[in-house]
């Protein structure tokens, strides 16, 4: 599986997780992983499950970054899908070394292309860059 792939995919999760919490996140990931459009072997779905929980454990420290940096917005006003690329690149810019932050970046504003709206690719990439 590729990184894209597995980011994608963690991308998809992580995007649930802005519906549900405590429990029926539990029951999201359950519907997630046992999807047949998932192909994730027992690897990939551990490094997918745990990177979103990180993620959603670090949240209020990534919004308050956001907001501190997004000129004229707040997290409670941006789009979902935009806001869920913004904190998957951020968390990979400053948790995970192994990725580089102009990889973490573009691996964003391409999901926000496929995933988002119009703007979405450029509003993503504007905050990221502001983030560095």
């Amino acid at each position: 599986m590729t990184r894209r792939e597995l980011r994608t995919y963690t991308f998809k999760l992580l995007f649930r997780a802005l519906f549900h919490s405590g429990e029926d996140m539990k029951e999201q990931e359950a519907l997630f992983f046992d999807s047949p459009e998932v192909e994730l072997d027992v690897y990939d779905t551990e490094y997918v499950q745990n990177k979103v929980n990180e993620i959603i454990s670090r949240i209020p420290e990534i919004d308050k970054a956001i907001d501190s940096k997004a000129e004229g917005w707040k997290v409670n006003r941006m789009n979902y899908v935009d806001l869920t690329l913004i904190r998957l690149a951020y968390y990979e810019m400053k948790h995970e070394e192994d990725v580089p932050t102009a990889v973490a970046i573009n691996e964003a504003v391409e999901l926000a292309k496929i995933y988002g709206g119009d703007e979405s690719s450029s509003f993503v990439n504007g905050i990221l860059a502001k983030l560095l």
